[in-house]
């Protein structure tokens, strides 16, 4: 079978969408949820496809703007909600299932959105390249009866991101980005010093005009991870003096460079044997 066009992926997205009637969608601002956003804004009309984004302290302050001044940009109706998971023991602990605990929260609270607006139906931005992945997330959405339009339409990455760019939305490219928490290190707790002092580390490494990064979070040491071709930047003296400085005040003692590089996912290293390393290497965070 050959590959399908932009518009053949549009239209098979939003033949899924247009049955559900009103749908109200969980938005990040991220390339997978805008899409499923913005088809369904297409589809169903403004006031039948709000979007809600999930405001929590593992959502870095300019992701929540960004968010909210693309939903205006694509004229949809937002709405912002608190599912305090940070209130959850489960969460806090950090474990493997982190994510299943704070998507429960997230889907319970915009469930409870959806009942007042009067919508039956709340949908998500997984999409064909997630499951398989160690997603707990995924777990939490089947409990909570999320619907995935972009994985019901067959649309992975790829296929978003072409889709994305026939409606030319503005974060076509955007690089993948998973949630603060996500930099903590496995059985380490989560608390809201930790999520500030990631936070302020990475805000410094943006400023200092790194695209893809992040900075993992081992108590007092911070490892920055930045690609390898954007070392030499990093190691640059004045650069690296900025970047150092500004970990340190953030509350790091110890500033240390991951030899391996900016890879997604090589927090979940330590929850797997050496055979799982490839995996995490797939996964969000």
């Amino acid at each position: 079978m050959p590959p399908r066009s932009p518009e053949r992926l549009l239209a098979d997205l939003e033949e899924v969408i247009r049955p559900r009637q009103r749908l109200l969608t969980a938005f990040s601002g991220g390339v997978d949820s805008t899409v499923v956003a913005a088809a369904a804004r297409r589809v169903l009309g403004k006031a039948d496809a709000p979007v809600a984004v999930g405001d929590s302290a593992s959502l870095p302050r300019r992701e929540l703007a960004e968010a909210l001044k693309l939903a205006a940009a694509l004229d949809l109706e937002v709405h912002v909600v608190r599912p305090d998971e940070q209130s959850d023991p489960g969460y806090v602990a950090n474990a493997g299932d982190r994510c299943y605990f704070c998507k429960t929260h997230l889907y319970r609270t915009l469930h409870g959105l959806a009942g007042r607006l009067g919508i039956g139906h709340l949908a998500n931005g997984t999409n064909a390249d997630d499951p398989g992945d160690h997603r707990p997330g995924l777990r939490a959405a089947d409990e909570a009866e999320v619907v995935s339009p972009l994985l019901e339409a067959g649309l992975d990455k790829a296929g978003v991101r072409a889709v994305a760019h026939r409606l030319g939305l503005p974060n076509a490219d955007k690089p993948a980005a998973a949630c603060l928490a996500s930099r903590i290190a496995h059985h380490t707790p989560v608390t809201a010093a930790a999520l500030n002092r990631v936070e302020a580390a990475e805000d410094a490494l943006l400023a200092a005009g790194f695209k893809q990064l992040r900075v993992r979070d081992h108590g007092e040491v911070a490892r920055l991870e930045v690609p390898l071709r954007a070392m030499p930047l990093l190691l640059d003296d004045g650069v690296r003096e900025r970047v150092v400085e500004a970990c340190r005040a953030a509350g790091y003692a110890y500033v240390s460079l991951d030899l391996e590089g900016f890879r997604s996912g090589s927090g979940n290293v330590t929850l797997t044997s050496s055979a799982g390393r490839k995996q995490a290497r797939s996964t969000g965070g």
